[in-house]
C-alpha cells in the first residue's frame, strides 16, 4: 500500500540563524581586565518533534487510507476508513508497534510499514477478498470469497454463506413509503433474538451490531428515494477472531448506491502501458511485470524491436520475454542474493513522468525482510513505470523485481499503488524452470534495465 511513514525533526532555520551569535554573546558576560574568564554556559537548541497526527496530515488521502485498511486487518483499527487523521488511528498504531515490542511512537518508520502492509495483504489473500458489484442490485461491496464461497439470489438480494453456515452474509432490498435510518433503524432491532450492543442513526445511514441467538450481527443499511438497501453479516463467536476484521472491511467498502459505471474486479488496463524489465540473459530474455503485459496485441522493447512472452508465473506475477536477434544486451547478474533490506530500484518512469524521455534512474526504498519465496511490501512504491525494475542492495547483489499493484483498500476506491519485492529466490526459481541461470551477469544494473511497451486494442 505502500508509502513510508517516518518521524521527522522539524528544526527552523530562522530560529537558529537569530540565536546563533547573538544567543552566544547574551550567555557571556563581558570580559575584564585582569579578571578570570568564566565558563560559557551554552542552552542547546532541541528540534521541535512532530506529532502523529502531523506527520499523518502529511500523508495523502490515499496514503492515509491504505494505511487505515491495513491497520483494520491485522485487527488494530475498528473505526470507519475514510482517510481522516484521529485519534483513534494514531491508538491504532501505537497498538499494532506494541504488539511486536516496538517504540510506541505513533508514527511507523519504514520497516514497521512493510510489516503492516506485508501481514494486511496475507490476511486479504486468506480470506480471498476481493471488491464485487452485485449484478441484482448494483451495489458494490467487498466480499470473503474464501470463507463465504456459496452465493445465492433471488428478488429480494443476494446471499453469500460458508459450507457450514458458520458465517452468513445478506444483501437486502425492498421498497418503502417515506423511509428514515431511524424507523429502518428501529425495526432491525426488532428482528427475533436481538440483543443490541452498538447503534449508530445518522440521517444517510444506521448500523447496529451485537447478538443474534448464539451469532454475532452487523447490520449497515441506507435507503435512496423509497429503496432501501441493508446488509447484514452473520457469524458463529468461535470465528470472532478471523470475521471482525473483515466486517469493519466490508463496513467501509458498502456503497448501496454507487454513482457511475460500477466494474467489479481491477480497473481497466491502458490502450498503452509503460513498465521496466531486465535483461536476464544475453540472447534475449527479459524478465518484466506479467500484469504490464497482459493482453497486448504487441510487446515492443524500446530500443530492441518486438518482443514475445514466453512464460508466466501467476503466483509472483512475473513474465518472461523473449527478442531475437539483438546484440549488445547485457544481462544482470542474479547470482548473488542481496543481504540488506535498504535498496536501490533501477528502473524508467513512465514518459509522462519525465516529460517523454526514457532515461534510466534509481530510487531508494525498504523492506522489512529477505529471502524467501512470497513477496514482501515494499516502500515507498516508486514512479509509475517502475513495474518490473531491478532491486539490488547497497553492496550490488541482487534482491528482487519490485511490481507495482493497486492498492485494494476497505474503503472508498481510490487510484493508489503500493509495491511488493518479488525476491531474488522466487524470480531465480522462476528462471530456472524456464531455462534461463541468470549468472554471469553484469552488477551494473543500469545497463540491464530496458523499457517495455504493451500496446492493446
Amino acid at each position: 500500500m505502500r508509502s513510508v511513514f517516518s518521524a521527522t525533526l522539524m528544526v527552523s532555520a530562522a530560529i537558529f540563524a537569530s540565536l546563533g551569535s547573538s544567543a552566544q554573546a547574551q550567555l557571556t558576560p563581558p570580559s575584564t581586565a585582569g579578571a578570570k574568564p568564566k565558563p560559557v554556559t551554552t542552552v542547546p537548541i532541541r528540534p521541535a518533534l512532530q506529532k502523529p497526527e502531523e506527520t499523518a496530515n502529511a500523508m495523502s488521502q490515499a496514503e492515509r487510507l491504505a494505511l487505515q485498511s491495513d491497520l483494520a486487518w491485522v485487527g488494530q483499527y475498528n473505526g470507519a476508513i475514510t482517510g481522516d487523521v484521529s485519534e483513534r488511528m494514531v491508538k491504532a498504531i501505537k497498538e499494532f508497534q506494541k504488539s511486536r515490542n516496538g517504540k510506541e511512537t505513533g508514527v511507523l518508520n519504514p520497516q514497521e510499514r512493510g510489516v503492516l502492509a506485508d501481514t494486511a495483504r496475507k490476511r486479504q489473500e486468506n480470506v480471498g477478498w476481493k471488491i464485487v458489484t452485485d449484478p441484482l442490485t448494483g451495489v458494490r461491496l467487498g466480499i470473503p470469497s474464501k470463507l463465504v464461497p456459496q452465493q445465492a439470489s433471488d428478488a429480494n438480494g443476494t446471499k453469500w454463506t460458508s459450507p457450514t453456515g458458520t458465517i452468513q452474509i445478506q444483501l437486502a432490498r425492498r421498497k418503502e413509503a417515506s423511509p428514515t435510518t431511524a424507523k429502518l433503524a428501529e425495526l432491525e432491532k426488532k428482528e427475533a433474538q436481538r440483543k443490541i450492543d452498538y447503534t449508530v442513526v445518522k440521517p444517510d445511514f444506521f448500523v447496529l451490531s451485537g447478538l443474534q441467538g448464539l451469532k454475532k450481527f452487523y447490520v449497515r443499511g441506507t435507503f435512496k428515494g423509497d429503496e432501501i438497501r441493508i446488509l447484514t453479516i452473520l457469524y458463529d463467536q468461535a470465528t470472532e477472531n478471523t470475521v471482525e476484521p473483515v466486517v469493519i472491511a466490508m463496513s467501509s467498502a458498502f456503497n448501496a448506491f454507487p454513482t457511475g459505471p460500477q466494474v467489479a474486479g481491477p480497473p481497466p488496463r491502458k490502450t498503452v502501458e509503460y513498465g521496466t524489465g531486465v535483461v536476464v540473459s544475453d540472447d534475449g530474455a527479459i524478465i518484466t511485470d506479467r500484469q504490464i503485459t497482459d493482453g497486448c496485441v504487441a510487446i515492443a522493447i524500446a530500443g530492441f524491436g518486438n518482443a514475445d512472452r514466453v512464460a508466466e508465473d501467476k503466483e509472483h506475477d512475473l513474465a518472461l520475454l523473449r527478442i531475437y536477434g539483438a546484440r549488445g544486451l547485457k544481462p544482470l547478474n542474479l547470482a548473488s542474493p542481496a543481504s540488506k533490506t535498504a535498496l536501490d530500484l533501477t528502473g524508467i518512469a513512465d514518459p509522462q513522468n519525465q516529460g517523454g524521455g526514457g532515461a534510466v534512474s534509481s530510487v531508494k526504498a525498504s523492506v522489512a525482510q529477505l529471502g524467501g519465496s512470497s513477496d514482501v511490501a515494499l516502500s515507498p512504491p516508486p514512479a509509475l513505470g517502475f513495474s518490473g525494475a531491478a532491486a539490488l542492495d547497497g553492496d550490488g547483489k541482487f534482491a528482487g523485481i519490485a511490481l507495482l499493484k493497486p492498492v485494494v483498500v476497505a474503503g472508498p476506491a481510490n487510484g493508489a499503488a503500493q509495491a511488493v519485492l518479488v525476491t531474488s529466490d522466487a524470480v531465480r526459481d522462476f528462471l530456472k524452470a524456464n531455462g534461463v541461470t541468470g549468472a554471469n551477469g553484469s552488477p551494473d544494473a543500469k545497463a540491464s534495465v530496458v523499457r517495455v511497451i504493451c500496446v492493446r486494442k
